[in-house]
C-alpha cells in the first residue's frame, strides 16, 4: 500500500493513489466539488477558483484542490460559510458576463457552469446589482465546422490548454486584458485565419455552449467503430439518430489513439449520409454506367485483369486499407499480375 493515501473528505474516509490531487480523490469517491478549469487530461492550473478546499490541521488552511496533492491522514472539507461564500461571489461574477439564454444553447443541461450554479446557489438580489456586458461580442463562425461565441466563455483556458498541451499547435491563446479578455488567435485573427487544425479537440473539453459544433444534432445512441481515413485504427463512438450518424465522437477506450481525433476523423462522417454514396456496383454498357449486382461485376474485373496481365496493368495502395491489405495487393500485382507497377496514396 506504499502507492495508496488514506485521507478523510467530509468525514469518510478515502483511498487515493499517491500524487493524485484533492479534487482528483473526490471525484472517484464520488463527492463533488465544483470546477470549471479542470480536466483530466491537462495540467492543473487553478484559474477558476471554484475547488476550494479547507484542510484541518495544525494551522487550517483553505487550498485549491486541482493542485493540492493529497498527503497521509489528510482531513478535508469540502464546504463550510467561508468557503462558499467565495465560490458563490466567483459564480455570480461569472454569470454576470455570461450569455444566460440557456435554452438555445447546444450545452443546454450539459453545461458545467450550470452545474455549478445549481450546487452553490446564486443571490439573485446581489447578481442583479453586478453590471452587465454592455455590448455582445461576435460570435467567431469562420470555421467550417464549429462556432466560438465569446459572450458563452468564462475564460477557463481549457481550449488553449487543449490546444498547446494535447496538440501542441498554440493556435490560440488569451488577448486583450479586464473585460475585453478574449480567447483568439494571434493578432485577435479567427479560427479560420489562426493555424486551428479543427480537431475538435478543444470542442469536446469546454464546460460551456462557447464552443459547438455547426449543425449539431443530439445523437439517441452510440456505435462503437474504426476510423476509415487511414490505416491508424482510431477508435471512435458514432452518435446515431433515426439510422444517420449525426456526431462522432473519439473512444477512450481505444489504444490507438485514446479519445483523440484528427478533423477527418470527426467531422468527415457526412458522406455516409449522402444522397450520391453508391450503394451497389456500376459498370459501363453502351458508353453509360448502369447498376450491376456484385457477381456480374466480379466477373468483369476478373476478365479485365486476364486480359491485362504484365506491364499493361497497375495498382496503387490505399491509405484506408490496414498493412496486412496492402501487404495482399502488392503480393498480388507481383506474383498474379506479374508487375511492379503498384504505388500508395500515403496522404489522403
Amino acid at each position: 500500500m506504499a502507492d495508496k493515501v488514506q485521507l478523510t473528505i467530509n468525514g469518510l474516509s478515502v483511498t487515493a493513489d499517491k500524487g493524485m490531487t484533492i479534487l482528483e480523490a473526490a471525484l472517484r469517491k464520488g463527492i463533488y466539488i465544483p470546477h470549471l478549469c479542470h480536466h483530466r487530461d491537462l495540467d492543473p492550473v487553478g484559474a477558476c477558483r471554484l475547488c476550494l478546499v479547507e484542510i484541518a490541521g495544525k494551522w487550517t488552511k483553505i487550498a485549491i484542490s486541482c493542485k493540492t496533492e493529497v498527503t497521509e491522514g489528510m482531513v478535508v472539507r469540502t464546504e463550510t460559510p467561508e468557503i462558499n461564500e467565495m465560490r458563490q461571489v466567483a459564480v455570480e461574477l461569472l454569470i454576470a458576463d455570461h450569455d444566460t439564454d440557456c435554452l438555445k444553447c447546444a450545452r443546454n443541461t450539459q453545461c458545467q457552469l450550470q452545474r455549478v450554479a445549481d450546487h452553490v446557489g446564486v443571490d439573485t438580489e446581489r447578481l442583479a446589482r453586478l453590471r452587465e456586458r454592455e455590448e455582445k461580442q461576435p460570435i467567431d463562425d469562420s470555421n467550417p465546422f464549429f462556432n466560438f461565441d465569446p459572450n458563452r466563455c468564462v475564460l477557463c483556458g481549457i481550449c488553449v490548454r487543449t490546444c498547446d498541451e494535447i496538440l501542441n499547435i498554440h493556435a490560440i491563446d488569451f488577448a486583450f486584458r479586464g473585460l475585453k479578455t478574449k480567447i483568439a488567435g494571434f493578432g485577435d485573427k479567427s479560427r479560420l485565419e489562426a493555424d486551428c487544425e479543427s480537431c475538435g479537440e478543444c470542442i469536446v473539453r469546454c464546460p460551456v455552449g462557447a464552443l459547438t459544433e455547426k449543425d449539431y444534432k443530439k445523437p439517441t445512441h452510440y456505435v462503437k467503430s474504426v476510423c476509415s481515413f487511414c490505416g491508424c485504427g482510431c477508435g471512435m463512438r458514432l452518435g446515431v439518430r433515426h439510422d444517420q450518424i449525426v456526431s462522432v465522437k473519439g473512444d477512450i477506450s481505444s489504444p490507438a489513439n485514446r479519445g483523440r481525433l484528427c478533423v477527418k476523423g470527426r467531422y468527415g462522417f457526412r458522406f455516409v449520409n449522402s444522397d450520391e454514396r453508391l450503394t451497389s456496383p456500376l459498370i459501363k454498357k453502351d458508353g453509360k454506367f448502369v447498376e450491376a449486382d456484385w457477381d456480374e461485376a466480379l466477373d468483369l474485373v476478373a476478365d479485365n485483369f486476364s486480359k491485362n496481365k504484365g506491364e499493361k496493368f497497375a495498382a496503387i495502395a490505399s491509405a484506408k486499407a490496414t498493412t496486412e491489405d496492402n501487404y495482399v495487393l502488392q503480393k498480388f500485382t507481383r506474383a498474379v499480375m506479374g508487375t511492379n507497377n503498384i504505388d500508395h496514396c500515403a496522404r489522403l
